[in-house]
């Protein structure tokens, strides 16, 4: 594995590399032996339609799941021979994982920040930056339980932030976040990689892939179909189009005369 031993030689390794990565359940393939590489300091698009493998991709790759079998390193540390090393330098939010939310926003960051091992001054005063920035002040003394579904996906990204990882891993980010809270997770998103963090991203939206990301990699039915930068992916097209044509599956318009009526 020529490519994890870049950074011997001077030049930074990639943030994740993804080797035969597979996964089945039962007779169905979930993930197809796949190949990923995520460039550090990219802001990677992992795009595909529903049931694709992307949850299950991210969750392997992140230590969450284990795989049938392949392999995966961060910045060089294998996931799975050296998983605290490798978890330490990861921010994940993962979809579909239960927060502990009879916990205050408030608490279950700072509870984040100190099952990482961090100084508790350090804690107490990233933990009010984040509910600062993404706009849970007032919401931080409240029990999670009761917050809405955009405010649970912000108060998740905080915990995933707090310890200031070298990879965030994001499982649909924007989902449920009102328009003006989607537009300052850009912005932080956007200055964290401008500050050399790498973000991978999953997410069902392709004209905000198109805008937001360098790379990205398009999967259907546990294979990976394109991957490399937008501009690489999506040729002379838009990326929708692009990806509607690697995917298929677009229905005729036709049919629904009744509507007309």
């Amino acid at each position: 594995m020529s490519n994890l031993q870049d950074e011997s030689a001077g030049v930074p390794a990639p943030a994740i590399v993804v080797r035969g990565l597979g996964k089945r359940y039962g007779d169905k393939v979930a993930v197809n032996d796949i190949d990923l590489e995520v460039p550090a300091g990219s802001f990677y698009g992992l795009v595909g339609p529903n049931g694709a493998g992307k949850t299950t991709t991210l969750s392997m790759a992140t230590g969450l799941l284990r795989p049938d079998g392949g392999s995966v390193w961060v910045h060089g540390v294998d996931v799975w021979r050296e998983p605290l090393k490798a978890k330490s330098m990861l921010g994940v939010l993962a979809d579909g994982v239960r927060l502990f939310d009879r916990l205050t926003g408030r608490q279950l960051v700072t509870y984040s920040g100190r099952l990482r091992g961090m100084d508790p001054e350090m804690v107490a005063e990233r933990t009010e930056d984040l509910l600062r920035v993404l706009d849970l002040e007032d919401a931080g003394s409240k029990l999670v339980v009761d917050y809405s579904a955009g405010m649970t996906k912000k108060i998740a990204l905080a915990t995933a932030l707090i310890h200031s990882p070298k990879v965030l891993v994001l499982d649909e980010p924007f989902e449920a976040v009102d328009p003006v809270s989607a537009a300052n997770i850009r912005s932080i998103l956007a200055d964290y990689v401008g500050r050399g963090g790498t973000v991978i991203v999953s997410s069902h939206v392709m004209d905000l892939v198109q805008r937001m990301c360098t790379h990205v990699a398009v999967i259907a039915d546990g294979n990976v179909l394109a991957a490399g930068t937008v501009d690489e992916v999506r040729g002379t097209e838009s990326l929708e189009d692009r990806f509607v044509n690697l995917v298929g599956g677009r229905a005729e318009a036709g049919g629904l005369q009744w509507l007309q009526s």
